[in-house]
């Protein structure tokens, strides 16, 4: 019997779509996936005390994943947040 391939259907390997130190802004950004119906994944990430100089004295990173077959339809998402929240995400280059 031939299993079809779903297209959401994937285990771990995501991509990182963009992080940010900030968690209001990471919940617009997951807010605005929901809307969209993409498919991510948030975690949050402690940084460690002696390596918060290098990030403006951040105690946590919170980064977005999607799914690669989906990071061009993210992308295009988070283009139409406002300029505020945007200037606050560090996007990746996948």
């Amino acid at each position: 019997m031939n299993k079809g391939k779903f297209l959401d259907n994937f285990s771990g390997n995501n991509v990182e779509l963009c992080h940010t130190y900030n968690e209001r802004v990471g919940n617009r950004t997951v807010q605005l996936l929901l809307d969209e119906q993409i498919p991510f994944t948030k975690n949050c990430r402690k940084i460690p005390f002696f390596k918060r100089d290098k990030y403006n004295g951040a105690e946590k990173v919170w980064v977005i994943e999607t799914n690669p077959h989906r990071y061009g339809q993210a992308r295009r998402a988070i283009d139409r947040l406002d300029q505020g929240t945007k200037e606050r995400l560090v996007l990746s280059n996948y």
